[in-house]
């Protein structure tokens, strides 16, 4: 873990200031440190936690050796901290990966030097050229750049080569550091750089569904991380590694708690411990939000304990968004909360949504409830995110339908610091589903994407599934709302119907575990949600082949190998749980099979298997355009992941793969569980290879997924031939 010169433990922090009070004596006694080596920022004592893919493990000696030729020192102008952060991220990555001692640097004359800042920082000496460049950068975009002389102001002195980091803002300069860093780590050639990156979302949040109580809601790596008995007066040097993590992948937001919020957490009392993490995570460009709950303006309830029965914090009779006294209460609570912490991000809202309070309750709109909160916000730089997670009874029989229905006639009655948060597909973060029809279906309106790090459908953390896959194939569905090749990636990122701001969330998978993550090839989901909320497309190979030299090996077999496992578990676990575009076959928990209890979902009885979303069934196709219900209306033209979501088949009936559709479930459900066998042998063959306490750890995992896996095949399949019989 780092150790900076920010004090945040006096106990801890004694000998850190002892040796800033001596270097200032040195320097008052005229010593010169133009040249002295940095005090390298180091791991105070050995963390109990994985490092995740900030290892930092030494390079090849070759590789040390040409880093160590290529940068020899480090300038930089800035102050903040911010910029501090990155400046001692440099120190420290250079001193694990390459064995350097950075030297402090004061002037250009110096070659091999990290020049690292803002454009503020630089401008005086940088040509009008590369000024320009970076002024088109977006506020967390950076440039990487080998410098040469056309790239200095006219009289700038400068010799010899150097490094460029430079951004916008500090937010910018940090991820720009994370990106060096970790071509170093990948040993990429970093001598001839010439990069210009900007990320394609705005907001990159990670929503923590965590509970006042230290609880995760579909949490399985363990308690919270926010120790709300400590806060304000302690704050662990974890929460400090965690913002660390979510920086170096790019994540600049974070919801702290439970969207079946409790009203308690807007509470003065609370405030001030949300302030203490705001105050930690904005050392690395994170914007902290709250999830609220509706009924917060009405008085406590009896038995706050109880889930959903906690009434609120307020003394009011009513919460309806109309009421002035109501609009009142939300900007005084909103003004409080940025009293304490300037730069809050936001609420995120659950509301009439599985038994949470709602603007509904009181005959208003989503619109009015979200647009209420909006204007409590909009001075303050807010943002709200109003989640489109509902369902019920009143609604069309199919699940899937209801989302859009709710949301259709709204479009365009969210004002502008107001996103629409839609999960990924219809219903919920199901093992595979088709993409929700608000993305393109809902043109005038601010619209972000929730994604589920956590695997609340998919094995927990039991399974090694890797989701970047499944996340590509959500982002590169084409909704043709402006013809072909009009992404899902495209309305997430803005540039499809021209919106001015864009946002994705991820629900998180972290937690108190040694691991962070519950296994460790879970920490692999957490890295590549990052990865893909800073390039909605980035190809999940590209992203498996990172993580996994960045935190287990870099021989080139090994990799393959590895490679090999995640980018086909994501499909294993779809074959043995809910293959054909199956979905909901899991017990109450969410984790077993139970696929007698979802008749609903899955349409089976004794002439097939699947339910009739087409146009002459639920109408479910309707929702999306002209161009995807054709093909889904056909059961030879449906893609084959996606049949029994919108088709019935008989069970004798042959579909595309040539067997019917009884023996390709067989077949599918033990291509699944072969698949998790062919894992366990590819990484046997792997030991000595990993370290030995990762390897041991991986291997009990599979074996537990092998046994998981067999119960999903075996019960679905027994349950699917008493259907037939």
């Amino acid at each position: 873990m780092l150790r900076h010169l920010v004090i945040r433990n006096p106990q801890k922090s004694l000998v850190k200031l002892g040796a800033l009070i001596f270097s200032i004596g040195l320097q008052l006694c005229g010593v010169n440190f133009a040249s002295a080596a940095l005090n390298v920022p180091e791991i105070a004592e050995k963390s109990p936690y994985s490092n995740l893919w900030l290892d930092y493990s030494p390079v090849s000696g070759e590789k040390q050796a040409a880093y160590r030729k290529l940068i020899s020192g480090i300038f930089s102008r800035g102050a903040g901290p911010i910029l501090q952060n990155a400046k001692n991220e440099l120190t420290f990555a250079l001193s694990k990966i390459a064995d350097a001692k950075l030297a402090e640097v004061g002037d250009l004359n110096t070659p091999g030097t990290l020049l690292v800042g803002t454009l503020a920082d630089w401008k005086e000496v940088l040509s009008s050229q590369l000024i320009q460049k970076v002024e088109r950068l977006k506020d967390d975009g950076f440039i990487l750049k080998s410098t040469s002389t056309e790239d200095f102001g006219d009289g700038v002195s400068s010799a010899g080569k150097h490094t460029l980091i430079i951004a916008k803002t500090e937010s910018g300069v940090l991820y720009g550091v994370f990106h060096f860093v970790r071509m170093l780590q990948l040993e990429n050639e970093v001598s001839e750089l010439s990069i210009t990156e900007n990320p394609d979302v705005d907001i990159r949040l990670l929503n923590h569904w965590d509970n006042i109580g230290g609880g995760i809601e579909r949490g399985y790596a363990g308690k919270s991380l926010w120790n709300w008995k400590e806060l304000p007066a302690v704050k662990s040097e974890r929460l400090y590694e965690y913002a660390r993590f979510c920086a170096s992948v790019g994540i600049n937001a974070t919801v702290l708690n439970n969207v079946n919020a409790d009203p308690r957490l807007l509470r003065k009392d609370f405030l001030v411990k949300v302030a203490a993490l705001a105050s930690v995570f904005r050392e690395w460009g994170i914007r902290t939000y709250l999830s609220i709950n509706w009924g917060s303006p009405l008085p406590p309830s009896d038995t706050p304990e109880v889930m959903k029965k906690w009434g609120g914090v307020g003394n009011l009779k009513t919460a309806d968004p109309l009421d002035e006294d109501v609009r009142k209460w939300w900007k005084a609570k909103a003004d409080e909360i940025y009293e304490l912490i300037p730069d809050f991000g936001g609420f995120l809202v659950k509301a009439n949504s599985e038994g949470m309070p709602g603007p509904l309750d009181y005959g208003r709109t989503h619109a009015d409830g979200a647009n209420m909160l909006g204007d409590a916000l909009q001075e303050h730089g807010g943002f709200v995110f109003w989640r489109a997670f509902v369902y019920g009874e009143k609604r069309n029989k199919d699940r899937a339908t209801h989302v859009y229905d709710e949301f259709k006639n709204l479009d365009g009655n969210f004002q502008t610091n107001v996103f629409l948060q839609v999960k990924n597909g219809p219903l919920d973060f199901q093992p595979r589903e088709v993409f929700s029809a608000p993305f393109g279906g809902m043109k005038n309106t601010d619209v972000s994407i929730e994604l589920q790090v956590s695997k609340e459908y998919l094995g927990f953390s039991t399974t090694m599934t890797f989701l970047a896959p499944f996340w590509h194939e959500v982002m590169t569905s084409d909704t043709y709302q402006k013809g072909k090749g009009s992404t899902v990636a495209k309305v997430i990122d803005g540039t499809l119907f021209g919106r001015a701001k864009s946002a994705i969330a991820g629900v998180a998978n972290t937690g108190s575990d040694q691991s962070w993550c519950g296994n460790i090839f879970n920490q692999a989901n957490w890295y590549a949600y990052g990865r893909i909320a800073w390039h909605l497309e980035m190809p999940p190979e590209d992203i498996a082949k990172e993580w996994i030299r960045l935190t287990l090996t870099k021989d080139a077999q090994a990799v393959s190998k590895i490679q090999d496992m995640m980018l086909s578990s994501h499909q294993a676990t779809v074959d043995y749980m809910t293959p054909l575009g199956l979905a909901f076959l899991c017990d109450p928990g969410h984790y077993k099979p139970g696929p007698a209890r979802r008749t609903a979902y899955h349409g089976g009885n004794s002439a097939g298997l699947g339910l009739d979303r087409t146009s002459k069934g639920s109408g479910f196709v309707n929702q999306y355009a002209p161009e995807l219900a054709a093909v889904w209306n056909d059961k030879k033209r449906v893609p084959l992941n996606y049949l029994l979501w919108f088709h019935h088949i008989g069970w004798d009936e042959k579909i595309s793969t040539g067997r019917t559709l009884s023996d390709e479930l067989e077949f599918r459900y033990n291509h699944g569980v072969s698949e998790v066998s062919r894992f366990i042998s590819i990484w046997e063959s792997l030991k000595g290879e990993i370290v030995s306490d990762k390897y041991e750890s991986v291997l009990a995992n599979l074996a537990k997924e092998k046994e998981y896996a067999e119960n999903w095949r075996d019960v679905c399949l027994k349950y699917f031939h008493q259907l037939r019989n």
